[in-house]
């Protein structure tokens, strides 16, 4: 009976593992949720609520490519209610979009978009040939 605790104490807390996720997609603010279950018994057990993650498979339109992303549920539907991923990333914070592999991405995106206005400014910058 003592060694069975004994592993208990040495395999540490399950958050260690689970942490480790947030890098890899867009999963805002939502975090691993701990508390107690509580039967009819009212004998309390420790247990954890992990984010609803999905993989998907959204469009960039300023990347101009298809990105397959860990997402949660809730950042889906607020994508959808934003109108896009690329509307999405631009129109949150940084510190509600989460994690490096969110902030890398948005980064990307805002490069991408800047590429693409300067040739637009620079053809506005020169005069027509036909109005001289």
């Amino acid at each position: 009976m003592f060694g069975q605790n004994l592993a208990r104490i040495t395999r540490g807390t399950p958050t260690t593992h689970f942490y480790r996720l947030h890098r890899d997609g867009l999963f805002g603010e939502t975090r691993v949720q701990f508390g107690n279950n509580k039967p009819k018994s009212l004998h309390k057990t420790r247990r954890f609520w992990m984010p609803n993650i999905q993989l998907v498979s959204l469009y960039s339109a300023a990347l101009d490519q298809t990105l397959r992303i860990r997402v949660t549920t809730r950042v889906l539907r607020t994508i959808d209610k934003k109108g896009g991923l690329d509307n999405y990333l631009l129109g949150t914070k940084d510190k509600k979009i989460g994690g490096p592999f969110a902030l890398e991405l948005k980064a990307r995106l805002v490069k991408a978009l800047e590429s693409k206005q300067k040739p637009q400014q620079q053809q506005q910058q020169q005069p027509s040939p036909q109005t001289q």
